[in-house]
Protein backbone atom coordinates (compact mmCIF):
# COMPACT_ATOMS: atom_id res chain seq x y z
CA UNK A 1 0.00 0.00 0.00
CA UNK A 2 1.16 3.62 -0.77
CA UNK A 3 2.97 5.26 1.95
CA UNK A 4 1.38 9.00 0.94
CA UNK A 5 -1.57 7.59 1.91
CA UNK A 6 -0.52 7.06 5.74
CA UNK A 7 -1.31 3.46 5.33
CA UNK A 8 1.04 0.51 6.18
CA UNK A 9 3.12 -1.74 4.82
CA UNK A 10 1.28 -5.34 5.78
CA UNK A 11 4.42 -7.21 5.22
CA UNK A 12 6.61 -5.47 8.33
CA UNK A 13 3.41 -5.11 10.53
CA UNK A 14 2.73 -9.00 10.67
CA UNK A 15 6.71 -10.02 11.58
CA UNK A 16 5.23 -7.91 14.95
CA UNK A 17 2.93 -10.70 15.09
CA UNK A 18 4.26 -14.64 15.86
CA UNK A 19 0.29 -15.99 14.79
CA UNK A 20 1.27 -15.55 11.16
CA UNK A 21 4.14 -17.96 11.52
CA UNK A 22 2.25 -20.50 12.99
CA UNK A 23 1.39 -23.42 10.54
CA UNK A 24 -1.93 -24.26 11.30
CA UNK A 25 -2.59 -20.66 10.28
CA UNK A 26 -0.75 -20.58 7.04
CA UNK A 27 -3.33 -19.78 4.58
CA UNK A 28 -6.27 -19.10 6.71
CA UNK A 29 -7.71 -15.06 5.98
CA UNK A 30 -8.38 -14.17 9.63
CA UNK A 31 -11.71 -12.01 9.57
CA UNK A 32 -13.41 -12.67 13.05
CA UNK A 33 -10.99 -10.22 14.99
CA UNK A 34 -13.76 -8.75 16.32
CA UNK A 35 -14.22 -11.38 18.77
CA UNK A 36 -10.12 -11.27 19.83
CA UNK A 37 -7.03 -10.30 17.62
CA UNK A 38 -3.95 -11.60 17.49
CA UNK A 39 -1.40 -10.99 20.01
CA UNK A 40 1.64 -8.66 18.91
CA UNK A 41 5.40 -9.55 19.62
CA UNK A 42 6.21 -6.63 22.40
CA UNK A 43 3.11 -8.07 24.21
CA UNK A 44 4.23 -11.50 24.41
CA UNK A 45 7.66 -10.69 24.89
CA UNK A 46 6.76 -8.48 27.98
CA UNK A 47 3.99 -11.70 29.56
CA UNK A 48 7.20 -14.25 28.91
CA UNK A 49 9.77 -11.88 30.60
CA UNK A 50 7.17 -11.79 33.98
CA UNK A 51 6.18 -15.25 33.85
CA UNK A 52 10.04 -16.26 33.50
CA UNK A 53 11.49 -13.46 35.72
CA UNK A 54 9.21 -11.94 38.22
CA UNK A 55 6.61 -14.78 38.42
CA UNK A 56 6.54 -13.37 42.72
CA UNK A 57 4.09 -11.21 44.73
CA UNK A 58 4.77 -7.51 43.68
CA UNK A 59 5.08 -4.60 46.04
CA UNK A 60 7.39 -6.15 48.04
CA UNK A 61 11.29 -4.93 49.01
CA UNK A 62 13.07 -7.65 47.48
CA UNK A 63 14.80 -7.33 43.84
CA UNK A 64 11.84 -9.29 41.96
CA UNK A 65 9.03 -8.03 43.59
CA UNK A 66 10.21 -4.56 43.29
CA UNK A 67 11.25 -5.21 39.05
CA UNK A 68 7.24 -6.69 39.12
CA UNK A 69 5.81 -4.33 40.54
CA UNK A 70 7.83 -1.31 38.20
CA UNK A 71 5.91 -3.87 35.64
CA UNK A 72 2.96 -3.56 36.42
CA UNK A 73 2.91 0.64 36.94
CA UNK A 74 4.24 0.91 33.81
CA UNK A 75 1.20 -0.07 32.27
CA UNK A 76 -1.07 2.22 34.36
CA UNK A 77 1.32 4.57 33.18
CA UNK A 78 1.30 3.88 29.17
CA UNK A 79 -1.77 2.79 28.53
CA UNK A 80 -3.16 6.45 29.99
CA UNK A 81 -0.76 8.07 28.00
CA UNK A 82 -1.76 6.39 25.27
CA UNK A 83 -5.51 6.95 25.47
CA UNK A 84 -4.56 10.79 26.44
CA UNK A 85 -5.42 10.58 30.19
CA UNK A 86 -3.35 10.33 33.80
CA UNK A 87 -2.28 7.13 34.95
CA UNK A 88 -4.84 7.51 37.65
CA UNK A 89 -7.74 6.77 35.55
CA UNK A 90 -6.76 3.49 34.26
CA UNK A 91 -8.55 0.08 36.00
CA UNK A 92 -7.78 -3.50 34.70
CA UNK A 93 -9.98 -6.67 35.52
CA UNK A 94 -10.43 -9.91 34.02
CA UNK A 95 -12.99 -8.67 31.36
CA UNK A 96 -15.06 -5.70 30.04
CA UNK A 97 -17.79 -7.59 30.51
CA UNK A 98 -16.18 -8.13 34.40
CA UNK A 99 -15.87 -4.38 34.88
CA UNK A 100 -19.21 -3.37 33.49
CA UNK A 101 -21.09 -5.98 36.05
CA UNK A 102 -19.17 -4.54 38.72
CA UNK A 103 -19.61 -0.83 38.11
CA UNK A 104 -23.11 -1.83 38.12
CA UNK A 105 -23.33 -3.16 41.72
CA UNK A 106 -21.63 0.31 42.70
CA UNK A 107 -23.33 2.60 40.74
CA UNK A 108 -26.57 0.25 42.11
CA UNK A 109 -25.79 1.78 45.56
CA UNK A 110 -25.44 5.10 44.76
CA UNK A 111 -28.26 6.14 42.41
CA UNK A 112 -32.06 6.23 43.98
CA UNK A 113 -35.03 5.03 43.23
CA UNK A 114 -36.60 7.57 41.01
CA UNK A 115 -33.56 8.19 38.75
CA UNK A 116 -33.04 7.32 35.31
CA UNK A 117 -30.24 6.10 32.72
CA UNK A 118 -30.20 5.69 29.49
CA UNK A 119 -28.78 2.64 27.33
CA UNK A 120 -29.15 1.60 23.47
CA UNK A 121 -30.21 -1.22 21.49
CA UNK A 122 -27.11 -1.17 19.32
CA UNK A 123 -24.75 -2.44 22.31
CA UNK A 124 -23.06 -5.31 23.17
CA UNK A 125 -24.76 -7.02 25.74
CA UNK A 126 -21.79 -6.61 28.21
CA UNK A 127 -22.90 -2.55 27.96
CA UNK A 128 -25.91 -2.54 28.09
CA UNK A 129 -27.58 -5.98 30.02
CA UNK A 130 -26.10 -4.97 33.51
CA UNK A 131 -27.12 -1.36 33.19
CA UNK A 132 -30.43 -3.04 32.54
CA UNK A 133 -30.75 -4.12 35.69
CA UNK A 134 -30.45 -1.68 37.99
CA UNK A 135 -34.52 -1.02 37.06
CA UNK A 136 -34.57 -4.02 39.73
CA UNK A 137 -33.56 -1.40 42.39
CA UNK A 138 -36.08 0.84 41.42
CA UNK A 139 -34.30 2.90 38.69
CA UNK A 140 -35.85 3.90 35.63
CA UNK A 141 -34.13 2.65 32.47
CA UNK A 142 -34.55 4.52 29.29
CA UNK A 143 -33.93 3.00 25.63
CA UNK A 144 -31.80 5.04 22.50
CA UNK A 145 -32.98 3.54 20.12
CA UNK A 146 -31.49 2.70 16.78
CA UNK A 147 -33.21 3.54 13.27
CA UNK A 148 -34.64 0.16 12.32
CA UNK A 149 -33.29 0.74 8.82
CA UNK A 150 -30.40 1.93 8.81
CA UNK A 151 -28.78 1.31 12.83
CA UNK A 152 -27.71 4.57 13.23
CA UNK A 153 -28.21 6.11 16.89
CA UNK A 154 -29.49 9.87 16.17
CA UNK A 155 -28.52 12.44 18.67
CA UNK A 156 -31.63 14.27 18.38
CA UNK A 157 -33.47 11.40 19.80
CA UNK A 158 -30.78 11.03 22.52
CA UNK A 159 -31.74 14.97 23.45
CA UNK A 160 -35.39 14.40 23.79
CA UNK A 161 -34.25 11.38 26.39
CA UNK A 162 -32.31 13.22 28.48
CA UNK A 163 -33.62 15.67 31.33
CA UNK A 164 -32.80 16.10 35.11
CA UNK A 165 -33.86 12.75 36.23
CA UNK A 166 -30.86 11.61 33.71
CA UNK A 167 -27.60 10.17 35.69
CA UNK A 168 -25.61 8.53 33.26
CA UNK A 169 -25.67 7.53 28.94
CA UNK A 170 -23.93 4.26 28.44
CA UNK A 171 -23.19 4.45 24.32
CA UNK A 172 -20.83 2.27 22.07
CA UNK A 173 -18.06 4.59 20.17
CA UNK A 174 -18.90 1.34 17.95
CA UNK A 175 -21.59 -1.22 17.38
CA UNK A 176 -20.22 -5.09 17.08
CA UNK A 177 -22.78 -5.27 14.70
CA UNK A 178 -23.64 -2.29 12.64
CA UNK A 179 -20.13 -0.72 12.16
CA UNK A 180 -21.07 2.78 12.51
CA UNK A 181 -18.66 4.89 14.28
CA UNK A 182 -20.80 6.74 16.72
CA UNK A 183 -19.80 10.41 17.03
CA UNK A 184 -18.58 10.15 20.80
CA UNK A 185 -17.02 13.13 21.58
CA UNK A 186 -20.30 15.26 20.14
CA UNK A 187 -22.50 12.49 22.53
CA UNK A 188 -20.71 13.16 25.50
CA UNK A 189 -21.42 17.27 25.25
CA UNK A 190 -24.59 16.41 24.93
CA UNK A 191 -24.77 14.67 27.57
CA UNK A 192 -23.12 16.72 29.94
CA UNK A 193 -24.79 19.43 28.99
CA UNK A 194 -27.54 17.89 30.55
CA UNK A 195 -25.50 17.24 33.77
CA UNK A 196 -25.49 13.62 33.35
CA UNK A 197 -22.54 11.01 32.70
CA UNK A 198 -21.35 9.99 29.56
CA UNK A 199 -19.96 6.00 29.98
CA UNK A 200 -18.38 4.84 26.18
CA UNK A 201 -18.49 1.03 25.40
CA UNK A 202 -14.79 1.13 23.27
CA UNK A 203 -14.29 -2.34 22.61
CA UNK A 204 -15.37 -2.32 19.02
CA UNK A 205 -13.69 0.82 18.19
CA UNK A 206 -10.28 0.38 20.58
CA UNK A 207 -8.84 -2.43 18.10
CA UNK A 208 -9.14 0.19 15.19
CA UNK A 209 -6.96 2.53 17.19
CA UNK A 210 -6.57 3.84 21.03
CA UNK A 211 -8.98 6.91 20.62
CA UNK A 212 -7.79 10.16 22.81
CA UNK A 213 -10.08 9.67 25.95
CA UNK A 214 -9.10 12.88 27.46
CA UNK A 215 -9.84 14.98 24.43
CA UNK A 216 -13.30 12.88 23.95
CA UNK A 217 -14.39 14.27 27.70
CA UNK A 218 -16.00 10.57 28.53
CA UNK A 219 -16.24 10.24 31.65
CA UNK A 220 -15.86 6.30 31.81
CA UNK A 221 -14.19 4.27 28.57
CA UNK A 222 -14.31 0.66 28.47
CA UNK A 223 -12.23 -1.89 25.91
CA UNK A 224 -10.68 -5.55 25.77
CA UNK A 225 -7.29 -5.97 25.88
CA UNK A 226 -7.54 -9.08 23.94
CA UNK A 227 -9.66 -7.35 21.20
CA UNK A 228 -6.73 -4.74 21.07
CA UNK A 229 -3.50 -6.66 20.37
CA UNK A 230 -3.18 -7.84 24.24
CA UNK A 231 -3.63 -10.23 26.72
CA UNK A 232 -6.81 -11.52 27.93
CA UNK A 233 -8.03 -8.20 30.42
CA UNK A 234 -10.94 -5.92 30.29
CA UNK A 235 -9.41 -1.80 30.72
CA UNK A 236 -11.40 0.87 31.56
CA UNK A 237 -10.70 4.48 31.86
CA UNK A 238 -12.53 6.26 34.82
CA UNK A 239 -12.81 9.97 35.98
CA UNK A 240 -10.87 9.49 39.34
CA UNK A 241 -13.35 11.81 41.49
CA UNK A 242 -16.15 9.26 40.11
CA UNK A 243 -14.53 6.15 40.89
CA UNK A 244 -13.66 7.67 44.26
CA UNK A 245 -17.28 8.47 44.83
CA UNK A 246 -18.59 4.88 44.26
CA UNK A 247 -18.67 2.91 46.89
CA UNK A 248 -15.56 0.62 47.04
CA UNK A 249 -16.23 -3.04 45.04
CA UNK A 250 -12.80 -4.55 46.59
CA UNK A 251 -11.64 -5.19 50.47
CA UNK A 252 -12.59 -2.59 52.55
CA UNK A 253 -8.67 -1.40 53.26
CA UNK A 254 -8.00 -0.35 49.46
CA UNK A 255 -11.02 2.38 49.53
CA UNK A 256 -8.27 5.09 49.31
CA UNK A 257 -6.47 3.33 46.08
CA UNK A 258 -8.07 4.34 42.86
CA UNK A 259 -6.49 1.12 41.28
CA UNK A 260 -7.98 -1.20 43.48
CA UNK A 261 -11.64 -0.13 44.50
CA UNK A 262 -13.63 -1.59 41.27
CA UNK A 263 -11.33 -4.63 40.59
CA UNK A 264 -12.08 -6.82 43.11
CA UNK A 265 -10.94 -9.78 41.42
CA UNK A 266 -7.60 -9.25 41.19
CA UNK A 267 -6.43 -10.00 37.69
CA UNK A 268 -3.13 -11.95 36.51
CA UNK A 269 -0.15 -9.61 37.75
CA UNK A 270 1.77 -10.76 34.81
CA UNK A 271 -0.79 -10.02 32.21
CA UNK A 272 -1.40 -6.53 33.65
CA UNK A 273 2.40 -6.23 33.20
CA UNK A 274 2.21 -7.12 29.57
CA UNK A 275 -0.47 -4.34 28.85
CA UNK A 276 2.69 -1.92 27.87
CA UNK A 277 2.99 -4.16 25.41
CA UNK A 278 0.19 -2.36 23.87
CA UNK A 279 1.25 0.91 23.66
CA UNK A 280 4.94 -0.26 22.36
CA UNK A 281 3.15 -1.69 19.68
CA UNK A 282 1.45 1.30 19.02
CA UNK A 283 4.25 3.74 19.27
CA UNK A 284 6.18 1.26 16.32
CA UNK A 285 3.33 1.43 13.96
CA UNK A 286 3.37 5.22 14.28
CA UNK A 287 6.87 4.85 13.32
CA UNK A 288 5.89 2.46 10.62
CA UNK A 289 3.72 5.20 9.12
CA UNK A 290 5.78 7.94 7.72
CA UNK A 291 6.32 11.64 9.36
CA UNK A 292 3.34 12.82 7.27
CA UNK A 293 1.36 11.24 9.02
CA UNK A 294 -1.43 13.33 10.84
CA UNK A 295 -1.50 13.57 14.79
CA UNK A 296 0.14 15.35 17.68
CA UNK A 297 1.64 12.24 19.64
CA UNK A 298 2.67 8.82 18.21
CA UNK A 299 -0.32 7.13 19.64
CA UNK A 300 -2.88 9.66 17.44
CA UNK A 301 -0.29 9.18 14.56
CA UNK A 302 -0.91 5.18 14.86
CA UNK A 303 -4.68 5.66 15.24
CA UNK A 304 -4.59 7.69 11.86
CA UNK A 305 -2.61 5.32 10.09
CA UNK A 306 -4.69 2.36 11.57
CA UNK A 307 -7.68 4.22 9.97
CA UNK A 308 -6.28 5.21 6.90
CA UNK A 309 -5.59 1.54 6.09
CA UNK A 310 -8.38 -0.33 6.97
CA UNK A 311 -10.64 2.09 4.95
CA UNK A 312 -8.56 1.24 1.99
CA UNK A 313 -8.81 -2.09 2.35
CA UNK A 314 -13.00 -1.54 3.25
CA UNK A 315 -14.10 -0.38 0.89
CA UNK A 316 -13.78 -2.76 -1.97
CA UNK A 317 -15.01 -4.78 -0.03
CA UNK A 318 -17.64 -2.34 0.68
CA UNK A 319 -18.73 -1.81 -3.08
CA UNK A 320 -18.93 -5.47 -4.30
CA UNK A 321 -21.11 -6.14 -1.42
CA UNK A 322 -23.26 -3.61 -2.77
CA UNK A 323 -23.57 -4.90 -6.31
CA UNK A 324 -25.11 -8.27 -4.45
CA UNK A 325 -28.87 -8.49 -4.24
CA UNK A 326 -28.20 -11.82 -2.13
CA UNK A 327 -26.80 -10.25 0.67
CA UNK A 328 -27.91 -7.13 2.79
CA UNK A 329 -24.92 -5.28 4.78
CA UNK A 330 -25.73 -3.98 7.91
CA UNK A 331 -24.71 -0.33 8.45
CA UNK A 332 -22.88 2.15 6.40
CA UNK A 333 -21.77 2.08 3.10
CA UNK A 334 -19.07 4.04 3.29
CA UNK A 335 -15.56 3.19 4.79
CA UNK A 336 -14.33 6.14 6.29
CA UNK A 337 -18.09 6.10 8.48
CA UNK A 338 -17.63 2.82 10.49
CA UNK A 339 -15.16 0.55 11.47
CA UNK A 340 -14.30 -2.72 9.40
CA UNK A 341 -17.07 -4.83 11.80
CA UNK A 342 -18.93 -5.98 8.74
CA UNK A 343 -22.25 -7.90 9.37
CA UNK A 344 -24.16 -9.02 6.66
CA UNK A 345 -27.76 -10.77 6.76
CA UNK A 346 -28.60 -13.94 4.24
CA UNK A 347 -30.94 -16.44 3.17
CA UNK A 348 -28.40 -18.68 5.11
CA UNK A 349 -27.82 -18.39 8.61
CA UNK A 350 -24.90 -16.24 9.59
CA UNK A 351 -22.94 -19.82 11.75
CA UNK A 352 -24.04 -22.10 8.58
CA UNK A 353 -22.82 -19.37 5.84
CA UNK A 354 -19.57 -19.12 8.15
CA UNK A 355 -18.97 -22.67 8.17
CA UNK A 356 -19.16 -22.12 4.29
CA UNK A 357 -16.83 -19.89 3.99
CA UNK A 358 -14.19 -22.20 6.42
CA UNK A 359 -14.26 -24.57 3.26
CA UNK A 360 -12.08 -21.55 1.78
CA UNK A 361 -10.07 -20.85 4.36
CA UNK A 362 -11.81 -18.43 6.18
CA UNK A 363 -12.24 -17.63 9.82
CA UNK A 364 -15.23 -15.60 10.33
CA UNK A 365 -17.75 -16.08 12.97
CA UNK A 366 -22.12 -16.29 12.52
CA UNK A 367 -24.55 -15.83 15.03
CA UNK A 368 -25.64 -12.73 17.30
CA UNK A 369 -22.46 -12.13 19.09
CA UNK A 370 -24.47 -11.13 22.28
CA UNK A 371 -25.69 -8.40 20.12
CA UNK A 372 -29.50 -9.89 20.48
CA UNK A 373 -31.35 -6.30 20.76
CA UNK A 374 -29.85 -4.96 17.96
CA UNK A 375 -30.56 -7.92 15.36
CA UNK A 376 -33.73 -7.41 17.16
CA UNK A 377 -34.15 -3.77 16.80
CA UNK A 378 -32.98 -3.86 13.07
CA UNK A 379 -35.72 -6.47 12.81
CA UNK A 380 -33.71 -9.79 12.30
CA UNK A 381 -33.81 -12.87 13.84
CA UNK A 382 -31.11 -13.72 16.26
CA UNK A 383 -31.51 -17.01 15.67
CA UNK A 384 -30.52 -17.13 12.40
CA UNK A 385 -28.27 -14.46 12.80
CA UNK A 386 -25.54 -12.62 10.27
CA UNK A 387 -22.38 -13.37 8.92
CA UNK A 388 -19.84 -11.22 10.72
CA UNK A 389 -16.51 -10.07 8.60
CA UNK A 390 -14.19 -8.32 10.82
CA UNK A 391 -10.59 -7.29 10.15
CA UNK A 392 -7.78 -4.81 11.56
CA UNK A 393 -4.57 -3.45 9.86
CA UNK A 394 -2.91 -6.23 9.59
CA UNK A 395 -4.94 -7.84 6.95
CA UNK A 396 -3.79 -7.81 3.30
CA UNK A 397 -5.70 -7.43 -0.19
CA UNK A 398 -4.99 -10.58 -0.78
CA UNK A 399 -6.79 -11.61 1.81
CA UNK A 400 -9.79 -9.33 1.00
CA UNK A 401 -9.73 -10.80 -2.79
CA UNK A 402 -9.73 -14.34 -0.83
CA UNK A 403 -12.78 -13.24 0.90
CA UNK A 404 -14.73 -11.93 -2.21
CA UNK A 405 -13.66 -15.05 -3.91
CA UNK A 406 -15.35 -17.47 -1.27
CA UNK A 407 -18.21 -15.34 -0.69
CA UNK A 408 -18.74 -15.59 -4.95
CA UNK A 409 -18.67 -19.28 -4.50
CA UNK A 410 -21.11 -19.73 -1.30
CA UNK A 411 -23.71 -17.08 -1.82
Amino acid sequence: MADSNNTLDATKVRDLFPAFDAQNLKGQAFFENAGGSYTCKPVLDKLETYYRNTRVQPYSPYPASIAAGKAMDLSYERIGEAMGLPQEWIHFGPSTSANAYVLSHAFATMLSPGDAIIVTNQDHEANSGFWRRLENVGIEVREWQMDPQTGTLNIVDLENLLDKKVRFVSFPHCSNIVGEINPAKKICAAIHAAGALAIVDGVSYAPHGLPDVGDMDADIYFFSAYKTFGPHLGAMAIRPDIAMRLPVQGHHFNHKSLRYRLTPAGPDHAQIAAMSGIADYLEIIAQMSGHDTPGNTPFQQAHNAMRATEIALMQPLLDWLGERNDIDLIGPEQAKNRAPTIALSSRTSGFDLAKKLAKHNIMAGGGSFYAQRTLEGLNLDPEHGVLRLSFVHYTTENEIDQLISALSKEL
